[in-house]
């Protein structure tokens, strides 16, 4: 299983990239933004995104909706990252998987 982690913070990526290794999964790509994950999520065989919320350019929110617009990678399973908690946050996340 080929994972990609997307956050803006390098220091989070490898600590989320060690956590994953932790437990057995070593073949993980690194994104710094949502466009770059939208690109190698295209470009290269992605199996399950773990993206932060916050991040320039494209945020997890935008990512999500990208993929799940589309129709060859709608199917793609994310967990999204964040420090957000504030219930219409919780919500927005949750839509953004379902459309």
């Amino acid at each position: 299983m080929r994972f990609l982690v997307i956050d803006d913070s390098p220091t989070m990526r490898k600590i989320l990239i060690a956590a994953l290794r932790t437990v057995g999964f070593t073949n993980v790509v690194e994104a710094g933004d949502g466009e770059e994950a939208l690109t190698k999520i295209h470009t290269e065989n992605i199996d399950f995104v773990i993206t932060d919320w916050n991040m320039p350019k494209m945020t997890g929110l935008e990512l999500a909706k990208a993929v799940r617009s589309d129709d060859r990678i709608k199917h793609l399973p994310i967990i999204m990252v964040t420090t957000r908690d504030q219930k219409q946050d919780i919500m927005q996340a949750f839509e953004a998987q379902d459309q």
